[in-house]
């Protein structure tokens, strides 16, 4: 079996051993099975866009059929072990650590998993069942490489919705609809430049950082999920809500339309 695979087999298990003493083989799903769960993403898109295979879980033997652990392995050589207890429903254990392999190891699994999972159709299968041990050929590597750029706009769409934004607490706390953003400058690597109020803020309000919250992008579209398409505008540009379901570039001929949320 795969050097990297007998790793994951015994840090999965150890963890089984020392955090869920009372938990048998009978108790797991086929006996504590690993699965490859690439069934989401995929190995390639989670390999170039989030820096990672894709997870690997042991599951609960119940109807629930909760998971019992799950081993996240980055491109890094880091990994993360969950453990999870009361049939899964409680996370008990966070361990970070690294795994004792080297990057071109991880990566030839990454391309091995690709190959024998993804394009045979085997989604978030037992890994014991997916031929790692294949030879990992010039011209695999090529191609598995050649495809990154495929994932460039949707790594670029990741790090923005990972930087920040200030956000004001009329939005937050007060149930307001977003009706003025702004995008300046980013300020470091880590801010956006996009400002957010309700549109019917003071000066005075806004000038008191106790008003103004700092958020990711990613947490202001689960506010209000239809700005999300304006979030790689350019520096400089001003969108004002100009009714209930609209939003436009602020040409100063319009009043900015300021609601809240009905619930």
């Amino acid at each position: 079996m795969n050097k990297v695979i007998l790793k994951i087999k015994e840090i999965i298990n150890n963890g089984i051993n020392q955090y869920l003493p009372n938990v048998k083989n009978k108790d797991l799903e086929d006996n504590g099975a690993i699965y490859y769960m690439n069934g989401n993403n995929g190995t390639e898109f989670d390999w170039y866009v989030n820096q990672k295979l894709s997870n690997f879980m042991v599951f609960y033997n119940d109807k629930d059929n909760l998971g019992a652990v799950k081993l996240i392995i980055h491109s890094n050589c880091s990994i993360y072990l969950y453990i999870y207890d009361e049939r899964g429903k409680h996370l008990f254990k966070e361990i970070k650590d690294t795994i004792d392999v080297n990057s071109d190891e991880l990566f030839k699994l990454a391309i091995a998993l690709k190959n024998e999972a993804d394009d045979k159709r085997i989604f978030d299968g037992d890994i014991s069942k997916i031929d790692t041990d294949i030879e990992i050929t010039n011209e695999m590597i090529s191609e598995f490489k050649s495809h990154e750029s495929y994932y460039d706009n949707i790594k670029k769409r990741k790090e923005l919705l990972n930087k920040m934004a200030y956000v004001s607490k009329r939005i937050i706390d007060d149930n307001y609809k977003i009706g003025y953003m702004h995008r300046e400058e980013p300020l470091n690597n880590e801010d956006s430049g996009w400002s957010f109020v309700a549109g019917d803020e003071s000066d005075d309000y806004i000038n008191n950082s106790d008003n103004i919250a700092l958020i990711r992008l990613y947490d202001v579209i689960l506010l209000e999920p239809s700005i999300e398409e304006y979030l790689e505008y350019d520096i400089g540009t001003t969108i004002i809500r100009t009714s209930s379901n609209v939003f436009e570039i602020d040409n100063k001929d319009k009043e900015i339309f300021v609601e809240r949320w009905n619930n």
